[in-house]
């Protein structure tokens, strides 16, 4: 058995391996993502291009207008007149949120009656969501700040701090500075090894039945279990590979600290390679060629990132998307992956996705098996 089974891995090595430009392109891309997304992608959106339309010009008015400059959310990129020249920087894109500032300003502020108008650029959702919670919080912050001065110059308190009836303290668990890379990292690595198992076994079998090669295969002695074997161990290899690196560039490279048992993270992972190898050639196995495989399998990895935890939350989402989403093993191993990565949290505290991943391998594994069997015949 493991003569054959070790036939059929050589000759896959041999296939990868003959392609150089497809090799490097399996290991390294995975190191360019990660690094685009190191360097690209922010959920915390500052420096959001503003311009200002104030009406007043007093030292009220620029007072405030410092504070949001000064918060690091906002750039003043252009002043002007009034309410119809924000709206038109914004149309052209020169600006995604606009500040209007009535005339007198100071004096209602005294009154306390004054009111700025913020028009927001709503076609952008992280800059939306940012330049929203921002402006909101800048606003509370400033109009505490001038009740205080205001009590304080009544003589109502020798400390304006006393004035405050509550403080929030709030510390942050695992990721204190808020930084993008600490979170991405682990759903990184969850991803490219999902995208990089499924697409690479998807197209095991149809390369075969399209080259003509599968009835040669077939007359030798192997059985189909071997055949599959031998087929999805070059392929764990590769991506066994593609974790190091991963984790070294994350680690080394960007400062991404990892806390937990890296032993137990190996094996959960390839745990979880497995079932993504299984699901790969149930995908090859119902496939009548290479386009359709592809086709399935970038079909199954969007929806997989969409709907299991990967960017947007996934107790937010609908009840009946969360049960679909278990269709795909990301959805079990994105809480195991930031858990061990960020937490250092150990196997009692992910009981309930490790059973996950290992009945999902067993029944991925044998559908795959049953209908590879069914193909070959």
């Amino acid at each position: 058995m493991l003569k054959r089974v070790w036939a059929i891995t050589q000759k896959e090595f041999i296939t990868t391996f003959r392609d150089r430009g497809t090799l490097a392109i399996i290991l390294l891309m995975p190191l360019v993502q990660l690094t685009l997304f190191a360097y690209g992608v922010r959920t915390d959106v500052k420096h959001i291009p503003m311009v200002v339309a104030d009406q007043s010009l007093d030292r009220a008015s620029r007072a405030y207008i410092d504070d949001l400059v000064q918060s690091g959310y906002f750039d003043v990129v252009q002043s002007v007149p009034d309410q119809a020249g924000v709206v038109s920087l914004i149309d052209q894109g020169k600006a995604k949120l606009g500040v209007v500032i009535p005339n007198d300003f100071s004096g209602q502020v005294d009154r306390h009656t004054a009111s700025i108008l913020f028009l927001v650029d709503g076609s952008d959702p992280f800059t939306t969501q940012s330049a929203y919670n921002a402006a909101n919080l800048i606003a509370q912050q400033h109009s505490v700040q001038l009740v205080l001065e205001e009590l304080s110059r009544l003589g109502s308190t020798s400390s304006g701090f006393s004035l405050v009836p509550l403080t929030a303290q709030i510390r942050i668990l695992y990721n204190p500075d808020l930084k993008d890379l600490w979170f991405f990292v682990p759903g990184m690595i969850a991803m490219l090894l999902q995208i990089q198992a499924i697409i690479l076994t998807a197209l095991a079998v149809v390369r075969e039945r399209e080259a003509g090669t599968i009835e040669q295969v077939l007359v030798t002695p192997i059985r189909p279990g071997e055949l599959m074997l031998g087929k999805t161990l070059p392929y764990l290899l590769l991506a066994i590979i593609n974790l190091v690196s991963i984790i070294l560039l994350g680690t080394v490279g960007f400062g991404v600290p990892f806390r937990g048992d890296f032993v137990l993270f190996f094996w959960l992972v390839l745990l979880y390679i497995i079932s993504g190898l299984g699901l790969g050639l149930l995908i090859s196995s119902i496939s009548q060629n290479q386009q359709q495989a592809q086709q399935l399998a970038m079909m199954t990895m969007l929806l997989g990132l969409i709907i299991s935890g990967f960017v947007f939350p996934h107790y937010s989402m609908p009840i009946v998307l969360r049960g679909i989403s278990y269709i795909f093993p990301l959805t079990a191993f994105i809480p195991i992956a930031r858990g061990i990565f960020m937490k250092g949290i150990g196997l009692p505290f992910l009981t309930n996705q490790v059973l996950f991943l290992v009945v999902y391998d067993v029944v991925i594994l044998i559908i795959a098996a049953r209908l590879f069997r069914q193909t070959l015949d």
